[in-house]
C-alpha cells in the first residue's frame, strides 16, 4: 500500500522556497529518499511518515502517524479528523505532516466510498 493511501501528484516541497512539479522518475513520495533524491534536504530530520485509522466514528476518523527516520521512529502522536468540517482538528505543526495527513484521510475515504 502506498503510504498516503493512493497515488498523489503534486510539487515537491523538499526546499520550500522552490517548490518544483517532479517527473515521474523524480517522484520519491514512498519514503526513504535520502541519498536517492537530489532534493531530499540534508540534516538530522525524518525521512518517512506513516499513517492509520485508529477508529472511525460518528463524527470522523481518529489517525495515528509516525514519522520515521532511518526506519526508526522519529516523532507520533494521534490525529483527529472531522467529517463535517472536512478539516483535522489541532492540525499538527508544520505544513507538511497536515497535507499528507489530510491526503491519507481523502485517499481512506475514496476507498471506504469505492467498497460500500
Amino acid at each position: 500500500m502506498l503510504p498516503l493511501g493512493g497515488e498523489w501528484a503534486g510539487l515537491c516541497r523538499a526546499e520550500p522556497a522552490a517548490p518544483v512539479q517532479p517527473d515521474d522518475a523524480g517522484l520519491c513520495n514512498l519514503g526513504y529518499a535520502r541519498g536517492a533524491c537530489p532534493r531530499f534536504p540534508n540534516g538530522e530530520g525524518p525521512d518517512a511518515v506513516r499513517f492509520t485509522v485508529q477508529a472511525v466514528e460518528e463524527t470522523g476518523l481518529r489517525l495515528y502517524y509516525v514519522v520515521e527516520r532511518d526506519h526508526h521512529p522519529f516523532a507520533h502522536g494521534p490525529l483527529e479528523f472531522s467529517l463535517a468540517s472536512g478539516a483535522l482538528m489541532n492540525p499538527p505543526h508544520g505544513q507538511w505532516l497536515g497535507r499528507q495527513a489530510l491526503a491519507y484521510v481523502r485517499s481512506y475515504l475514496r476507498r471506504k466510498a469505492a467498497a460500500a
